[in-house]
């Protein structure tokens, strides 16, 4: 089973190589062309909001340069207390976001916006995934700030890494959680006539192809 070899028709406006690595287990043939807006000068009334806002945004300047592309905009967001838990900027930042995570419900917004400019098409939506923590030791927050994964996370953590010890349970999509609901995508492209699936010939496996798509 290969992607589709049409990576023009489908685009993914994120450098994000969680997101990336999502759509190609998911067997969709895209290209990556990073959205390169000002993220600090946009903002929402509230998380959710933000959320999709922002994922509207980068997706919008990424389908001006390709109108006939289907183009795919995100932003994660984790958030506790009504309080946004941005990329941590130092140790001590994520350490303080993984204590305020331990043993407690939180959740993971994503918004998503699907545009192709020449359809005058704009799908905006988000998904919400409940996760909840262990109630972490002090030994094991130390153990994992030394490692690599929370300086490019939402909330200082990476559920598909070493961080899944700390999880115990996840309510809602899981692929949510690692930065793109990829049911709902795949869903919304299929409707849309973006994407088809379909068995290959001789083989009983699906294909994900670029479709004709439709206005």
């Amino acid at each position: 089973m290969n992607p589709s070899n049409d990576v023009n028709r489908i685009v993914l406006a994120s450098a994000s190589p969680r997101r990336r690595r999502l759509l190609e287990q998911a067997q969709i043939g895209f290209r990556v062309v990073p959205s390169r807006i000002d993220e600090e000068a946009i903002s929402g009334p509230d998380p959710e909001s933000h959320a999709q806002i922002l994922a509207e945004a980068k997706a919008e300047a990424v389908a001006r340069q390709y109108p006939d592309a289907w183009v795919i905009g995100a932003d994660s967001i984790v958030v506790i207390d009504d309080m946004i838990l941005n990329k941590p900027e130092s140790a001590a930042g994520a350490g303080q976001m993984l204590r305020r995570l331990r043993g407690r419900t939180h959740r993971v917004i994503t918004g998503y916006s699907i545009w192709c400019e020449s359809r005058g098409h704009c799908h905006t939506n988000a998904c919400i995934t409940e996760v909840t923590f262990k109630d972490l030791t002090a030994d094991e927050i130390n153990w994992y700030l030394e490692t690599p994964e929370p300086w490019d996370k939402a909330g200082a953590y990476a559920i598909q890494g070493i961080a899944a010890f700390m999880v115990k349970s996840v309510h809602g999509s899981y692929t949510n959680v690692v930065g793109l609901p990829v049911c709902e995508v795949v869903q919304h492209l299929t409707d849309h006539g973006a994407i088809t699936r379909r068995p290959e010939p001789n083989h009983g496996t699906a294909l994900a192809d670029a479709g004709t798509g439709h206005r």
